[in-house]
């Protein structure tokens, strides 16, 4: 597999991840903003072929959503 083909993969499985995670989150809106924008900023690149900056927002919103909760900013419905 390519390089490029992989990168392009695994962003996507992260975004699909994180889209189905942060419809069981709730809390501070600031945090669940950021991390939407940095899930929409990561499609957008993936669209323009910009798989390493897609990569990179994804990895940020991942982070928002992990120290939100590490905080205790956000909570996680199940838990």
């Amino acid at each position: 597999m390519r390089i490029e083909d992989e990168l392009r993969s695994e962003t996507l499985k992260w975004l699909e991840r994180i889209k189905e995670r942060i419809k069981k989150v709730e809390g501070n809106s600031r945090f669940l903003e950021n991390i939407k924008a940095y899930v929409s900023d990561s499609r957008y690149f993936v669209e323009k072929g910009d798989l390493v900056r897609a990569f990179e927002c994804v990895v940020w919103a991942w982070a928002w959503l992990e120290i939100g909760l590490e905080v205790g900013k956000l909570r996680d419905e199940d838990a």
